[in-house]
């Protein structure tokens, strides 16, 4: 028997939620891109500080894996609202101290490893957000809806990294002494807000019909990463190798700001522009896709997301490289609001819809963190490919196309499951049939 879920009500606060806790996330990489550099590593010559800085981001996905061990346990065993709460309130505690910490001339050493500390919490917070939320979402959507309400969970981290981008606007383009002294850390200290009115709209959240019903019949795992690990690990697998693909993220939205700011000496406002835009774009166009995939299947949209990353990348960094503003925006929008978008809007279901209830938010959170672990540090392996010379953007062209054929690879090999009932997904049926 189907439980009528609440489909409206878990994706409005799948995408709110989304939105408060990556704004949390993405205000520090815009951060690391900008500033810290020169506040946290002063002594190391420009490029070196740049590297470090970059490097802090990608520590914060360290801490994902482990959190996603810890959290998705907890939201298979005991609920997914349990978990979405308290990843606000640890991503909204560590961001508000990160505006609190002392810069490197003030304590010196004591500086970026306080900084180091703050970004490995949140690390491990964000790494139960998705997963809870598209877990919750993914339960309470019709069967053949699904990929379209659980695509409001990214069309939410889209926007939180508008929000993010947009209040570094005003603050960059502050003298370069406010900038470097208070003018940083107040998009930090409105995390506070982004904590309470956060926890405020979670705790109106429902349980999920699927899972009150395997509390219902007694059939919650005891143990879930164990079940996982011996029924799904193949699945988990696919899911890390796949969920790579958000290296273009993190390449657009960290490397690519700092390459134009630092490498070549665009101006920071126009550069922050272009985050901004494209995330609208992504923010109109991630339920399209969604749509989209309900009616042709999950694998078309996803691998045509990808390969066209895999080349929109090329003309984005080149036109950073060629100064050009408006091939910038052009490639920009196209590239990371429009094509990337495919893959944002359908992976919260498709991953999801290759595990049972019962390991459902444990599978999605260890399989895409580790995945984005690794996706973590791309801003770190980019800019040293990079180097420092104006034509350095090629040899991150062809790592990002790298990527993406990787993650084609992925999905190629896993299973459509856009018309398998809600019921019958991530059970290994034999090909052809369908359990009723």
């Amino acid at each position: 028997m189907t439980v009528q879920g609440k489909p409206r009500k878990a994706a409005i606060a799948a995408w709110i939620g989304s939105a408060l806790e990556y704004y949390d996330f993405f205000i520090y990489g815009t951060a690391a891109a900008l500033v810290f550099n020169k506040i946290f590593f002063p002594s190391s010559s420009p490029a070196t500080g740049t590297l470090l800085a970059l490097a802090t981001f990608g520590v914060g996905y360290l801490a994902r894996p482990v959190g996603a061990f810890v959290l998705g346990h907890i939201g298979d065993k005991f609920g997914r609202k349990r978990v979405l709460v308290t990843t606000l309130l640890m991503m909204g505690g560590s961001t508000f101290l990160v505006g609190c910490l002392p810069t490197y001339d003030q304590v010196g050493l004591a500086a970026p490893i306080m900084l180091v500390l703050l970004r490995l919490l949140q690390g491990f917070s964000v790494s139960g957000e998705q997963a809870g939320a598209n877990s919750m979402t993914l339960e309470h959507a019709p069967e053949h809806r699904r990929a379209y309400y659980t695509s409001f969970t990214l069309n939410g981290t889209q926007a939180g990294q508008i929000i993010a981008t947009a209040i570094f606007l005003p603050i960059a383009a502050l003298p370069e002494e406010q900038l470097l002294s208070w003018g940083w850390r107040v998009p930090f200290w409105l995390s506070v807000i982004v904590a309470v009115v956060g926890v405020v709209i979670r705790r109106t959240l429902e349980e999920t019909p699927a899972f009150e019903q395997e509390v219902a019949t007694n059939t919650v795992a005891r143990m879930p990463l164990a079940v996982l690990f011996r029924e799904q690990w193949r699945d988990v697998l696919r899911v890390v190798v796949a969920a790579v693909i958000a290296s273009v993220s993190t390449i657009f939205t960290v490397h690519a700001l700092s390459y134009a700011v630092n490498t070549m000496g665009l101006e920071r406002g126009p550069m922050l522009w272009v985050g901004v835009l494209a995330n609208v774009a992504a923010v109109i166009t991630i339920p399209l896709w969604g749509r989209l995939s309900d009616r042709v299947g999950r694998k078309p949209v996803f691998v045509g997301g990808s390969l066209g990353c895999a080349v929109l990348m090329f003309a984005y960094l080149w036109s950073i490289s060629a100064g050009d503003y408006l091939l910038i925006f052009l490639a920009g929008i196209l590239m990371f609001g429009v094509v990337h978008s495919a893959t944002s809007a359908v992976w919260p279901s498709f991953y999801g819809e290759m595990f049972t209830t019962r390991v459902r938010l444990s599978g999605m959170a260890i399989g895409t963190q580790i995945g984005f672990a690794i996706a973590g540090f791309a801003p770190t392996v980019a800019t040293a490919v990079a180097g420092t010379g104006p034509g350095s953007w090629l040899g991150v062209s062809v790592l990002t196309a790298v990527v993406c054929l990787v993650n084609v690879a992925a999905v190629a090999t896993a299973r459509e499951t856009y018309k398998v009932p809600t019921g019958q997904l991530g059970l290994k049926l034999p090909a052809g049939r369908v359990k009723v």
